[in-house]
Protein backbone atom coordinates (compact mmCIF):
# COMPACT_ATOMS: atom_id res chain seq x y z
CA UNK A 1 0.00 0.00 0.00
CA UNK A 2 3.13 2.44 0.72
CA UNK A 3 3.95 1.66 -3.27
CA UNK A 4 0.39 2.48 -4.37
CA UNK A 5 0.34 5.70 -2.53
CA UNK A 6 3.74 6.56 -3.43
CA UNK A 7 2.79 6.25 -7.08
CA UNK A 8 -0.60 8.44 -6.44
CA UNK A 9 1.86 10.90 -5.49
CA UNK A 10 3.79 10.85 -8.29
CA UNK A 11 1.51 10.98 -10.77
CA UNK A 12 -0.56 13.52 -8.70
CA UNK A 13 2.15 15.70 -9.18
CA UNK A 14 3.73 15.12 -12.68
CA UNK A 15 -0.28 15.84 -13.89
CA UNK A 16 0.46 19.40 -12.53
CA UNK A 17 3.62 19.90 -14.94
CA UNK A 18 1.84 17.92 -17.84
CA UNK A 19 -1.14 19.74 -18.06
CA UNK A 20 1.30 23.40 -18.09
CA UNK A 21 3.32 21.94 -20.70
CA UNK A 22 0.19 21.06 -22.95
CA UNK A 23 -1.62 24.17 -22.59
CA UNK A 24 1.46 25.60 -23.44
CA UNK A 25 1.94 23.49 -26.95
CA UNK A 26 0.50 24.43 -30.23
CA UNK A 27 -3.16 23.27 -30.82
CA UNK A 28 -2.98 19.74 -32.55
CA UNK A 29 -5.32 18.50 -35.65
CA UNK A 30 -8.20 17.73 -33.75
CA UNK A 31 -7.65 13.65 -33.59
CA UNK A 32 -7.89 12.31 -29.90
CA UNK A 33 -4.74 10.30 -31.04
CA UNK A 34 -2.27 12.59 -32.21
CA UNK A 35 1.40 11.75 -32.09
CA UNK A 36 3.02 15.17 -33.70
CA UNK A 37 1.31 16.70 -30.07
CA UNK A 38 3.36 14.29 -27.72
CA UNK A 39 6.08 15.03 -30.13
CA UNK A 40 5.49 18.75 -29.50
CA UNK A 41 5.02 18.65 -25.61
CA UNK A 42 7.89 16.39 -25.50
CA UNK A 43 10.21 19.09 -26.20
CA UNK A 44 9.34 21.29 -22.93
CA UNK A 45 11.10 20.36 -19.84
CA UNK A 46 8.04 20.15 -17.45
CA UNK A 47 6.53 17.61 -19.33
CA UNK A 48 10.48 15.71 -19.31
CA UNK A 49 10.10 16.08 -15.65
CA UNK A 50 6.61 14.90 -15.34
CA UNK A 51 7.64 11.59 -17.62
CA UNK A 52 10.26 11.28 -14.90
CA UNK A 53 8.03 11.41 -11.78
CA UNK A 54 5.54 9.25 -14.09
CA UNK A 55 8.05 6.33 -14.52
CA UNK A 56 8.80 6.13 -10.85
CA UNK A 57 5.11 6.15 -10.30
CA UNK A 58 4.81 3.00 -12.63
CA UNK A 59 7.53 1.29 -10.93
CA UNK A 60 5.66 1.72 -7.64
CA UNK A 61 2.77 0.51 -9.19
CA UNK A 62 3.88 -2.47 -10.60
CA UNK A 63 5.29 -3.58 -7.48
CA UNK A 64 1.60 -2.43 -5.63
CA UNK A 65 0.07 -4.51 -8.16
CA UNK A 66 2.22 -7.91 -7.50
CA UNK A 67 1.29 -7.66 -3.88
CA UNK A 68 -2.15 -5.79 -3.89
CA UNK A 69 -5.66 -6.53 -5.23
CA UNK A 70 -6.24 -4.38 -8.12
CA UNK A 71 -9.22 -2.34 -6.98
CA UNK A 72 -7.11 -1.52 -4.19
CA UNK A 73 -4.21 0.16 -6.13
CA UNK A 74 -6.76 1.58 -8.66
CA UNK A 75 -8.52 3.36 -6.07
CA UNK A 76 -5.09 4.67 -4.84
CA UNK A 77 -3.82 6.27 -8.36
CA UNK A 78 -7.26 7.77 -8.38
CA UNK A 79 -6.58 8.89 -5.58
CA UNK A 80 -3.77 11.04 -7.21
CA UNK A 81 -6.25 13.93 -7.92
CA UNK A 82 -5.64 14.59 -4.12
CA UNK A 83 -2.37 15.36 -4.76
CA UNK A 84 -2.83 17.22 -7.78
CA UNK A 85 -5.10 19.38 -6.17
CA UNK A 86 -2.62 19.87 -3.17
CA UNK A 87 0.61 20.94 -5.63
CA UNK A 88 -1.59 22.87 -7.42
CA UNK A 89 -2.45 25.57 -4.74
CA UNK A 90 0.78 25.55 -3.94
CA UNK A 91 2.89 25.54 -6.93
CA UNK A 92 0.56 27.10 -8.96
CA UNK A 93 -1.19 29.03 -6.14
CA UNK A 94 -4.85 28.29 -7.22
CA UNK A 95 -7.75 28.87 -3.86
CA UNK A 96 -9.02 25.04 -2.88
CA UNK A 97 -12.79 25.60 -1.83
CA UNK A 98 -14.14 24.34 1.32
CA UNK A 99 -15.58 21.26 -0.31
CA UNK A 100 -12.56 20.14 -1.97
CA UNK A 101 -10.38 19.76 0.99
CA UNK A 102 -13.20 17.79 1.82
CA UNK A 103 -12.87 16.42 -0.86
CA UNK A 104 -8.91 15.36 -0.58
CA UNK A 105 -10.07 14.04 3.49
CA UNK A 106 -12.64 11.75 1.68
CA UNK A 107 -10.38 10.20 -0.33
CA UNK A 108 -7.93 9.67 1.98
CA UNK A 109 -10.37 7.83 4.44
CA UNK A 110 -11.48 5.89 1.57
CA UNK A 111 -7.87 4.47 0.98
CA UNK A 112 -7.37 4.43 4.81
CA UNK A 113 -11.17 1.50 4.35
CA UNK A 114 -9.00 -0.38 2.00
CA UNK A 115 -5.81 -0.58 3.35
CA UNK A 116 -7.27 -1.84 6.51
CA UNK A 117 -9.79 -4.09 4.39
CA UNK A 118 -7.64 -5.27 1.37
CA UNK A 119 -6.20 -8.85 1.41
CA UNK A 120 -3.16 -10.15 -0.80
CA UNK A 121 -3.69 -9.79 -4.52
CA UNK A 122 -4.98 -13.20 -6.32
CA UNK A 123 -3.42 -16.18 -6.73
CA UNK A 124 -5.00 -16.74 -10.06
CA UNK A 125 -3.33 -15.70 -13.63
CA UNK A 126 -5.85 -15.41 -16.20
CA UNK A 127 -6.36 -18.02 -19.05
CA UNK A 128 -5.52 -16.84 -22.35
CA UNK A 129 -8.86 -15.43 -23.62
CA UNK A 130 -8.04 -12.64 -20.99
CA UNK A 131 -5.25 -12.25 -22.06
CA UNK A 132 -6.12 -11.31 -25.71
CA UNK A 133 -9.01 -9.77 -24.26
CA UNK A 134 -6.86 -6.91 -22.73
CA UNK A 135 -4.87 -6.63 -25.84
CA UNK A 136 -8.00 -6.14 -27.53
CA UNK A 137 -9.42 -3.27 -24.97
CA UNK A 138 -5.99 -1.71 -25.62
CA UNK A 139 -6.63 -1.64 -29.52
CA UNK A 140 -9.90 -0.35 -29.01
CA UNK A 141 -8.98 2.40 -27.03
CA UNK A 142 -7.02 4.03 -29.89
CA UNK A 143 -9.87 3.65 -32.27
CA UNK A 144 -12.07 5.45 -29.48
CA UNK A 145 -9.47 8.09 -29.50
CA UNK A 146 -9.47 8.41 -33.28
CA UNK A 147 -13.67 8.77 -33.23
CA UNK A 148 -13.64 10.73 -30.02
CA UNK A 149 -11.25 13.64 -31.74
CA UNK A 150 -14.86 14.48 -34.06
CA UNK A 151 -17.04 15.10 -31.13
CA UNK A 152 -18.36 18.62 -29.81
CA UNK A 153 -16.27 20.08 -26.81
CA UNK A 154 -17.04 18.38 -23.58
CA UNK A 155 -18.19 14.93 -24.91
CA UNK A 156 -15.36 14.80 -26.64
CA UNK A 157 -13.21 15.29 -23.47
CA UNK A 158 -15.58 12.98 -21.65
CA UNK A 159 -14.74 9.88 -24.49
CA UNK A 160 -10.77 10.76 -24.14
CA UNK A 161 -10.70 10.72 -21.01
CA UNK A 162 -12.49 7.69 -20.44
CA UNK A 163 -10.67 5.58 -23.50
CA UNK A 164 -7.32 7.02 -21.48
CA UNK A 165 -8.35 5.76 -17.97
CA UNK A 166 -9.48 2.75 -20.02
CA UNK A 167 -6.10 2.05 -21.10
CA UNK A 168 -4.38 2.76 -17.67
CA UNK A 169 -6.77 0.10 -16.62
CA UNK A 170 -5.33 -1.84 -19.37
CA UNK A 171 -1.78 -1.79 -17.87
CA UNK A 172 -2.97 -2.51 -14.23
CA UNK A 173 -4.55 -6.22 -15.56
CA UNK A 174 -1.79 -7.02 -18.19
CA UNK A 175 0.41 -6.42 -15.72
CA UNK A 176 -0.88 -9.19 -12.91
CA UNK A 177 -0.71 -11.40 -16.54
CA UNK A 178 2.58 -11.56 -16.94
CA UNK A 179 3.48 -14.70 -14.55
CA UNK A 180 6.94 -15.21 -16.53
CA UNK A 181 9.42 -13.06 -17.38
CA UNK A 182 11.79 -14.38 -19.47
CA UNK A 183 12.15 -12.92 -22.97
CA UNK A 184 11.05 -15.64 -24.39
CA UNK A 185 7.59 -15.85 -22.34
CA UNK A 186 7.49 -11.81 -22.80
CA UNK A 187 7.12 -11.93 -26.82
CA UNK A 188 4.84 -15.03 -26.73
CA UNK A 189 2.43 -13.50 -24.34
CA UNK A 190 -0.78 -11.10 -25.65
CA UNK A 191 -0.35 -9.07 -22.53
CA UNK A 192 3.08 -7.72 -22.81
CA UNK A 193 1.64 -5.93 -26.19
CA UNK A 194 -1.60 -4.82 -24.38
CA UNK A 195 0.66 -3.74 -21.66
CA UNK A 196 2.67 -1.08 -24.32
CA UNK A 197 0.00 -0.57 -26.38
CA UNK A 198 -2.84 0.42 -23.84
CA UNK A 199 -0.07 2.47 -22.21
CA UNK A 200 0.68 4.57 -25.41
CA UNK A 201 -2.33 4.95 -26.18
CA UNK A 202 -3.69 5.81 -22.70
CA UNK A 203 -1.04 8.49 -23.47
CA UNK A 204 -1.86 9.94 -26.46
CA UNK A 205 -5.75 10.40 -25.09
CA UNK A 206 -4.89 11.95 -22.13
CA UNK A 207 -2.04 14.90 -24.28
CA UNK A 208 -5.09 15.54 -26.31
CA UNK A 209 -7.57 16.06 -23.48
CA UNK A 210 -5.55 18.01 -21.22
CA UNK A 211 -4.53 20.39 -24.23
CA UNK A 212 -8.76 21.30 -24.89
CA UNK A 213 -12.18 20.26 -23.77
CA UNK A 214 -13.73 20.19 -20.53
CA UNK A 215 -11.01 19.18 -17.28
CA UNK A 216 -13.83 18.02 -15.15
CA UNK A 217 -14.93 16.05 -18.22
CA UNK A 218 -12.05 14.52 -19.04
CA UNK A 219 -10.75 13.47 -15.89
CA UNK A 220 -14.09 11.95 -14.55
CA UNK A 221 -13.79 9.75 -17.40
CA UNK A 222 -10.34 8.70 -16.56
CA UNK A 223 -11.10 8.48 -12.88
CA UNK A 224 -13.87 5.59 -13.70
CA UNK A 225 -12.15 4.09 -17.24
CA UNK A 226 -9.11 2.93 -14.69
CA UNK A 227 -10.99 1.92 -11.32
CA UNK A 228 -14.37 0.10 -12.24
CA UNK A 229 -12.83 -2.22 -15.18
CA UNK A 230 -9.58 -3.35 -13.56
CA UNK A 231 -11.57 -3.94 -10.11
CA UNK A 232 -13.95 -6.14 -11.86
CA UNK A 233 -11.39 -8.04 -14.00
CA UNK A 234 -9.36 -8.35 -10.30
CA UNK A 235 -11.91 -9.95 -8.28
CA UNK A 236 -14.22 -11.87 -11.11
CA UNK A 237 -10.81 -13.36 -13.79
CA UNK A 238 -7.85 -12.61 -10.99
CA UNK A 239 -9.26 -14.03 -7.48
CA UNK A 240 -8.62 -10.68 -5.35
CA UNK A 241 -10.72 -10.62 -2.03
CA UNK A 242 -10.28 -9.03 0.85
CA UNK A 243 -9.67 -10.16 4.42
CA UNK A 244 -11.74 -12.23 5.92
CA UNK A 245 -15.35 -10.63 6.83
CA UNK A 246 -14.90 -6.97 5.90
CA UNK A 247 -15.45 -7.31 2.36
CA UNK A 248 -18.26 -4.43 3.09
CA UNK A 249 -15.63 -2.57 4.42
CA UNK A 250 -13.36 -2.56 1.15
CA UNK A 251 -16.52 -1.99 -0.47
CA UNK A 252 -17.29 1.87 1.13
CA UNK A 253 -13.40 2.39 1.05
CA UNK A 254 -13.49 2.15 -2.45
CA UNK A 255 -16.48 3.90 -3.09
CA UNK A 256 -15.46 6.83 -0.89
CA UNK A 257 -12.23 7.30 -2.35
CA UNK A 258 -13.49 6.90 -6.08
CA UNK A 259 -16.55 9.81 -5.14
CA UNK A 260 -14.23 11.63 -3.76
CA UNK A 261 -11.64 11.82 -6.72
CA UNK A 262 -14.60 12.25 -8.89
CA UNK A 263 -15.06 15.80 -6.51
CA UNK A 264 -12.08 16.77 -7.41
CA UNK A 265 -11.97 16.51 -11.39
CA UNK A 266 -11.09 19.88 -11.82
CA UNK A 267 -7.57 19.32 -11.00
CA UNK A 268 -7.11 16.60 -13.63
CA UNK A 269 -4.92 19.69 -15.20
CA UNK A 270 -3.62 22.94 -14.30
CA UNK A 271 -6.12 25.95 -14.58
CA UNK A 272 -6.09 27.48 -17.74
CA UNK A 273 -5.01 31.36 -16.25
CA UNK A 274 -2.65 29.49 -13.52
CA UNK A 275 -0.05 28.42 -16.78
CA UNK A 276 1.87 31.00 -16.88
CA UNK A 277 2.99 30.82 -13.08
CA UNK A 278 4.83 27.86 -13.25
CA UNK A 279 9.04 29.03 -12.85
Amino acid sequence: MFCALGSAVCFGTASVLQAVAARASAPGTGSGVDPLLLWRVLRQWRYLAGLALDALGFALELVALRNLPIYAVGAALAGSLAVTAVVASRVLRVRLRGVEWAAVGVVCGGLALLGLASGAEGGLTGGPALRFGVLAVAAAVLLLGAAAGRLPGRARAAALGLGAGTGFGVVEVAVRLLDDFSPGALLTNPASYALLLGGGAAFLLLTSALQRGSVTAATAGMVLGETLGPAVAGVVWLGDRTREGLEPLALLGFGVAVVGALGLARFGEAPEGEVGRVG
